[in-house]
C-alpha cells in the first residue's frame, strides 16, 4: 500500500517522520508532504488553502499507484477536497478537520478558554512562544526538554487559510477519522462530529500530535488501512 502523509498547520512534514520509518519498515510506500504552501518561515511566501489543495494534489499526480491519503489537523481542510480524487483508495482525517460545504477552520475550530494561538500583523497565526502551554494543548506526552525542540521548529500559517471554506466534494472512496481522545487542540467532542458520516470511525489515546507522540500506534494503525 502507498501513502501520501498531510502535515498541519505549524509542524511540517517532519512530524510524520517517525511515522513514515515505520510504514516503510513493513514494507509500503510512503510520500511525505513536505511544507503546504500556507506555513513556513516566510509569512511574505505563504499561500492559502487553494494552494494546498493543489499542491497535493500535484503530489498524488505524480504518483504511479493509488494511495491512502492522510491528512492531520489542518490537513484534513486539505483532504477533505480531494475526496473525488481518482487515485486516491481511502482518506484517513487523524484529529482533524473535515469541513461541511461552507465551513472554515475559524467555524469549526474548539474554544479554548486560554487562547494558543496568536495572529500576527503580517497575516499569519502562530502557536504562542509559552512552550509549556503548547505542550500542555498539543503534545503533553511528549517530555518537557523534548517537546522544546518540537516547538522551536514550529513555523508561520497563513491566517487566510483558516478563513477559507472546504467545497464538500462528491465522495469516491471510503473514509476513515481517527479520533485522538485526550486531544486539547481539537476537542473529541468535536472530532465526534466532524467523523459523522465516516466509514470507519477509530479512537487512539493520545494528544493531538499524534504522529509525535505515538508513531507506531498510528503506523499500525494507518497499515490495516484498506
Amino acid at each position: 500500500m502507498d501513502y501520501v502523509l498531510v502535515h498541519g498547520a505549524w509542524y511540517a512534514g517532519w512530524s510524520w517522520q517517525q511515522v513514515a520509518d515505520t510504514l516503510r519498515a513493513q514494507g509500503h510506500g510512503v510520500h511525505v508532504v513536505e511544507q503546504l504552501p500556507s506555513g513556513g518561515a516566510d509569512p511574505t511566501k505563504l499561500g492559502d488553502l487553494p494552494a494546498d489543495v493543489a499542491h497535493v494534489r500535484e503530489v498524488i499526480d505524480g504518483l504511479v499507484r493509488d494511495v491512502v491519503l492522510v491528512g492531520h489537523s489542518y490537513g484534513g481542510m486539505v483532504i477533505a477536497e480531494l475526496a473525488g480524487h481518482p487515485h486516491v483508495r481511502h482518506s484517513v482525517f487523524v484529529a482533524a478537520f473535515r469541513p461541511k460545504r461552507g465551513q472554515t477552520v475559524l467555524e469549526i475550530r474548539s474554544p479554548h478558554p486560554i487562547e494558543f494561538l496568536v495572529p500576527h500583523d503580517d497575516g499569519t497565526i502562530r502557536v504562542v512562544d509559552d512552550s509549556a502551554l503548547a505542550r500542555d494543548v498539543l503534545a503533553v506526552d511528549i517530555d518537557e526538554s523534548a517537546f522544546v525542540d518540537v516547538h522551536h521548529r514550529r513555523g508561520a500559517q497563513a491566517l487566510v487559510s483558516f478563513t477559507q471554506s472546504g467545497t464538500e466534494p462528491e465522495r469516491t472512496h471510503p473514509v476513515t477519522y481517527v479520533i485522538c481522545e485526550r486531544d486539547k487542540t481539537i476537542f473529541p467532542v468535536d472530532q465526534e462530529k466532524m467523523a459523522d458520516g465516516a466509514d470507519h470511525i477509530v479512537r487512539l489515546d493520545a494528544p493531538h500530535l499524534a504522529p509525535l507522540t505515538h508513531p507506531r500506534e498510528l503506523a499500525d494503525l494507518l497499515a490495516g488501512v484498506r
